[in-house]
């Protein structure tokens, strides 16, 4: 049995539906205050759902007995969330680690895979950057930073207090896709574009930055895929980035969205709020050596995003700040 907290997330049920098509038994633990149990009803019949607090330390407990491998995903993520949320999103990234390790401890899990963040990193020295680099938190008056934060915290208590036989952190770089919620730049972007579609001409587009600042983006299908090559040939207390190296920046990044729509834009550049990372590319030499190559280019992965997110439009009330935040 694999218990997946978060399991109903974007990344979560990904990872659940990758499971089942490998006829593993699935349990999922979630409050579905991001995701949606709905988003798995056509695979419900083949997993065991279960609705809880990862904060809550009975329910995780409840929820790991007979489970041989845990894979920890449930967190507040989105960067909306980082600057409006600091409290939640550090209360359920420490309070949920130590809850799943208790639990996995007490329930005697044998493997424990841990997911983190490429924010743990901030600005990294050395781009793209591998799992060595020093992991930072540059202003803890920040709020930005308390993503990061909790996942530091979560990686240095998988890493040194679980005492699990085998325990695997993975950092994942900007995945995006359908289904990936709303407080990310690329379901932003296309939310903005949409209402400034009625004119005509070119569009004037604004965005938070220079437009320089880069980003690698990684479609979900690729970060499942590099996933699963941890769960199948991770080591102990090792740690591996999950994304691609195709690194992109964010005016490129509107104007490909522009394109989708048939529509040239001109870039209005805003000052980039504090905390916002400059350049963020992975290298993911580690997990290559394991198999993983990414098989989705951007150009590709867009399409059906953009898709997806031009059906499913995103909410209109959203602060310029962060309509145009950068993750």
């Amino acid at each position: 049995m694999i218990l997946v907290t978060g399991g109903t997330g974007f990344i979560g049920g990904a990872v659940v539906r990758a499971l089942v098509a490998r006829r593993e038994r699935v349990r999922t633990l979630d409050n579905d205050w991001r995701g949606s149990r709905a988003s798995l009803s056509d695979i419900a019949e083949k997993i065991e759902i279960v609705n809880g607090d990862i904060r809550d330390p009975l329910v995780v407990f409840e929820a790991s007995r007979g489970v041989k491998s845990v894979i920890h995903l449930a967190a507040v993520n989105g960067t909306e969330n980082f600057y409006n949320r600091p409290d939640l999103v550090l209360e359920v990234g420490v309070k949920g680690i130590v809850n799943v390790i208790d639990a996995a401890r007490a329930s005697g899990v044998e493997n424990l895979f841990v997911m983190s963040t490429s924010e743990v990193y901030q600005t990294a020295p050395i781009v793209p950057t591998d799992e060595s680099a020093p992991m930072v938190v540059p202003d803890p008056l920040n709020p930005r930073y308390s993503y990061g934060s909790s996942k530091i915290i979560s990686e240095m208590l998988a890493l040194h207090a679980s005492k699990i036989a085998r325990t695997c952190v993975v950092r994942p770089h900007n995945v995006y896709g359908p289904r990936m919620g709303f407080e990310h730049v690329i379901p932003q972007f296309v939310g903005r574009m949409l209402p400034l579609m009625k004119s005509s001409g070119t569009i004037r587009f604004p965005i938070q930055g220079t437009g320089t600042e880069t980003r690698s983006f990684c479609h979900i299908d690729d970060f499942v895929r590099g996933f699963l090559v941890v769960f199948d040939r991770g080591e102990n207390r090792n740690i591996y980035h999950v994304g691609s190296e195709e690194e992109t920046s964010v005016c490129t990044l509107a104007e490909k969205i522009a394109r989708y729509f048939g529509r040239e834009i001109e870039i209005q550049t805003t000052p980039l709020t504090q905390g916002s990372t400059p350049r963020r590319c992975p290298n993911i030499g580690k997990i290559k050596k394991l198999g993983f190559k990414p098989q989705i280019s951007l150009d590709e992965g867009l399409q059906s995003t953009i898709a997806w997110y031009e059906k499913n439009q995103p909410p209109a009330t959203r602060s310029e700040e962060h309509v145009m935040a950068q993750t």
